[in-house]
């Protein structure tokens, strides 16, 4: 679990750094702005190799499971993924009802998926993958409302912006029901 582990380390660290608003303009100001996203993006895909591989390696050597989820948890966990797909989708630059209510889409699927997962995962590794996840998207949800980011603007009633989120999350939601097994190694079904 040790790479499983740097690589929570190396990609949330890097998530997280951007929250020090300070720094991060200092080092942008130094590197220049196209520099310091390309560092950034490098650290961040590291970290998500590592994370992958480091996974991978812990499954491989047999889940260490702490606790039998539920039966209930595996039909819940699929009914919040589609409210994470949705969530996702609404992302959309266009103003919506959809992504003004969750005024940040992102942190809000972020945390759906790794609560979805950490009910339907019982295993040391789920659970500090999920968990990590889970409080990283919680402490920068606070971050960003500390710096008074209020996120999307409200509106008043559904725009084309929401039929397009419901529509693409619903179908980004199917594919991967089906595509789970192939990138994830896990099927949805019947586990």
């Amino acid at each position: 679990m040790p790479v499983l582990i740097a690589g929570i380390i190396i990609f949330l660290g890097a998530h997280s750094f951007t929250t020090f608003r300070t720094t991060r303009l200092a080092l942008i100001a130094w590197f220049g702005a196209a520099a310091y996203k390309g560092i950034h993006s490098l650290v961040s895909l590291i970290g998500f190799g590592l994370i992958v591989w480091g996974f991978s390696l812990y499954r491989a050597d047999g889940l260490i499971q702490i606790w039998t989820p539920p039966a209930w948890a595996g039909h819940l966990t699929l009914v919040l993924m589609w409210f994470a797909f949705v969530a996702l989708a609404s992302m959309n630059p266009a103003p919506g009802r959809i992504r003004g209510w969750l005024r940040h889409p992102m942190l809000v699927a972020l945390k759906i998926w790794a609560l979805a997962h950490l009910l339907a995962n019982g295993d040391a590794g789920g659970m500090l993958l999920f968990g990590s996840f889970l409080a990283w998207a919680i402490f920068d949800r606070i971050a960003v409302k500390r710096r008074g980011d209020m996120g999307a603007s409200r509106v008043a009633s559904f725009t084309r912006a929401d039929a397009i989120a419901l529509g693409a999350g619903t179908v980004a939601y199917g594919a991967m029901i089906f595509l789970h097994p192939v990138l994830i190694g896990m099927p949805v079904f019947g586990r």
